[in-house]
């Protein structure tokens, strides 16, 4: 129910102004609703207050003893659990504790002389459980809770790695996560990331950019008609949508001339024209050594393999079209020579061939800019490794995307459900292996995370996504002992940054950024460190440059126009690919039929091939066809501004897979031919050595 606080001033105003009267003549009717109302609110309060955590707390305690607590407890005899940090050294004497009384039958509480440690998760709901009165009225530790509670405690400090184990790798100590040479090599490292060696430079640039933002804000307000800023229960920001871009207007012209010229062509068809014509399967190497097949014979069942993953038809259906090639010689092709390093080096040299075809007059020139967020898959839900997405309701897997403005993927990654998208967005933006060169990266709101604008802003890229609640946002001060600076934006304003705590903390935070940029541990591991869960000091520093950075970026997002075109713009590009993937991944309804980690990893790359190879040959055709000047003429600012290659009308993706080496597309692109192999089977020109 809403309007709770509403509805208890109600009840004490009525019960104050008529203190003699009735609870049904002057209770009930102050109420809305009445009696019904207040029935509503008390049930509410049973099902969903207290009484309900201490029911479910109960429960979790009953499955606990019965059935979990065996397999906890014999992990403690061979795991081993240690911290960096004393505030948490009551939970690794808790699990020690656990662990001495593990065999003490059914003991209900603690011996009186034991010394119990208590832990911040000991607090809340949970203290009404954990402790017991006996009848001498001593307070007494009810073992089984006490357990639970250590248990989730451990949980909640190992995701945030303030516990590690003693011998992991992911959940190693986060010490060993940093770079160990980094005092040796330390003017190299704060180079590599353009930062200036002394904390205080900058501290006084980061500084200095808060400040002439808040002041062209402040002082442009009056001209800013599409902003307004006031007191408001709602929000102070009040921001209105920017109008509609003009509709372009012979893009359709456009699109429809290239099935006139071409006709439908199968998707098969459209991935051995992009494997000739840029050579990427040259990158393919046996995994196992070298092997007896020709070059031609494996190129060709490369080519129905990754089809049968992208396409999430399977290999035994793909194997049943008019090609020649079994299923156990596609298998055998697959375990041997498509690796999932192989399926992305082919992904990232028909980006890279695609950029290179690219024309400036139809396209204009190249971007820094990409966008990125994630996509749900279904998966079959068949057995324990099953992952469940609480947000889309269902089993499954993410798929987080990379894009360009020009709808070409340049990363692709397979991510748990409950992994962090931020950790995948600066993985991707800083290792996707092409030749473009990111400066900047739209998100949806998951972007907007205070660590997300502080690691980026370390890692020299801009992070511009879409704000949530904009209404909300507050921005932060860059000094304390000038609180009338900006008058025109006193409603949205907050405390100032404490750059003290930045200056403290600057070689600690840019060990965490050379971690992620050379690689010495995962991004998603080293920004584990960085939870709400965690009290490092760094963490403190990190959000403090986080929420100066995400300061500069709001104050620019309201004062340009522009920004906020730019950035919904890329961030519809993103629907372009979601599209396509539903045409290209069409088989089982777009379901993925393996929990096994590499084959939905292969399924994953697979597809981004597919996509590459349509946005690659689409690509050609349309310059071939604005090459003319007739139809170049058409093109207003309207439609360039709308031109993509990642569009699939003269596709067909579905039928009988025939795979034909030797016929090819009319376009003027040529392609240079590699040399036949002197072999008894028939030369075909499957990849060319340029």
């Amino acid at each position: 129910m809403s309007g709770k606080e509403n509805i208890l001033f109600k009840l004490a105003e009525a019960s104050i102004g008529e203190p003699e009267g009735t609870v049904r003549e002057v209770v009930y009717p102050a109420v809305s609703g009445g009696e019904q109302t207040l029935r509503e609110l008390v049930h509410e309060f049973k099902t969903r207050g207290p009484v309900y955590r201490r029911t479910v707390q109960t429960t979790l305690k009953a499955s606990y003893t019965n059935h979990y607590r065996r397999g906890l407890i014999k992990l403690l005899d061979v795991l081993e659990f240690r911290s960096s940090n004393h505030t948490h050294r009551p939970v690794i004497e808790a699990l020690a504790l656990v662990a001495r009384h593990a065999a003490a039958g059914n003991t209900t509480c603690y011996p009186l002389g034991e010394t119990v440690p208590v832990h911040k998760a000991m607090g809340g709901d949970w203290a009404k459980v954990v402790h017991r009165t006996d009848k001498r009225g001593r307070r007494r530790f009810v073992r089984m809770v006490y357990e639970v509670v250590a248990f989730q405690a451990l949980r909640d400090q190992l995701k945030c790695k303030e516990i590690w184990a003693v011998g992991a790798d992911k959940w190693r100590n986060p010490d060993e996560d940093l770079p160990q040479d980094f005092a040796e090599r330390r003017e190299e490292n704060y180079r590599e990331l353009r930062k200036p060696l002394d904390a205080a430079d900058f501290v006084d640039e980061l500084r200095g950019q808060m400040t002439t933002e808040l002041t062209l804000l402040n002082d442009g307000m009056p001209r800013l008609s599409w902003l307004d800023i006031a007191e408001r229960k709602s929000g102070a920001i009040r921001l209105t949508p920017a109008e509609a871009q003009p509709e372009p207007k012979n893009l359709r012209r456009i699109k429809s001339e290239v099935p006139r010229r071409w006709g439908i062509a199968p998707l098969i068809g459209m991935l051995k024209e992009a494997v000739l014509r840029t050579g990427c399967l040259d990158a393919v190497t046996s995994v196992s050594g070298g092997g007896s097949l020709s070059a031609e014979v494996l190129a060709e069942r490369l080519l129905l393999v990754i089809y049968a993953y992208g396409t999430n038809t399977g290999i035994k259906t793909v194997a049943s079209g008019g090609h020649g090639h079994t299923e156990d010689e596609l298998r055998y092709v697959r375990r041997r020579h498509l690796s999932a390093e192989a399926a992305r080096a082919v992904a990232i040299q028909i980006a890279n061939a695609t950029f290179a075809a690219r024309s400036t007059e139809p396209w204009g020139q190249g971007s820094t800019a990409v966008a990125s967020d994630s996509t749900h898959v279904r998966a079959y839900d068949q057995n324990l490794f099953t992952e469940w997405h609480s947000r889309y309701g269902g089993p499954g897997v993410l798929i987080y995307w990379h894009v360009e403005k020009k709808s070409l993927a340049i990363q692709s990654q397979l991510i748990n459900c409950t992994a962090s998208e931020v950790a995948a967005m600066v993985e991707g933006a800083m290792r996707h292996g092409t030749t473009m060169g990111v400066e900047a990266n739209y998100t949806d709101s998951h972007g907007q995370s205070e660590i997300g604008f502080g690691i980026t802003r370390l890692l020299n890229f801009d992070l511009l996504p879409r704000i949530k609640r904009i209404n909300k946002v507050k921005l932060h001060r860059p000094v304390a002992d000038d609180p009338d600076a900006y008058p025109q934006l006193t409603p949205v304003l907050t405390r100032p940054i404490r750059w003290e705590l930045i200056a403290q903390q600057y070689d600690q935070m840019i060990k965490y950024a050379t971690a992620i940029r050379t690689r010495t541990a995962s991004t998603e591991a080293s920004l584990r460190r960085f939870t709400r869960n965690a009290s490092h000091p760094t963490y403190a520093a990190m959000l403090e440059v986080g929420r100066a950075q995400k300061t500069i970026f709001v104050a620019r997002y309201l004062r340009l126009r522009d920004l906020q075109r730019e950035i919904e713009e890329g961030l519809n590009v993103m629907e372009s690919p979601n599209g396509a993937n539903s045409v290209i991944a069409y088989d089982k309804g777009g379901e993925i039929s393996s929990n096994r980690r590499d084959e939905q990893e292969m399924f994953v790359l697979c597809l981004r091939i597919l996509q590459s190879a349509l946005v690659y040959v689409n690509t050609l055709m349309l310059q071939d066809i604005l090459g003319e000047p007739e139809w170049a003429d058409l093109l207003t600012p309207a439609d360039r501004r709308g031109l993509t290659p990642l569009f699939w009308s003269h596709v067909r993706p579905y039928g009988d897979v025939n795979l034909d080496m030797d016929t090819r597309l009319n376009l003027t692109a040529a392609t240079v031919p590699r040399p036949r192999a002197a072999d008894s089977e028939p030369a075909r020109p499957v990849v060319d050595n340029a």
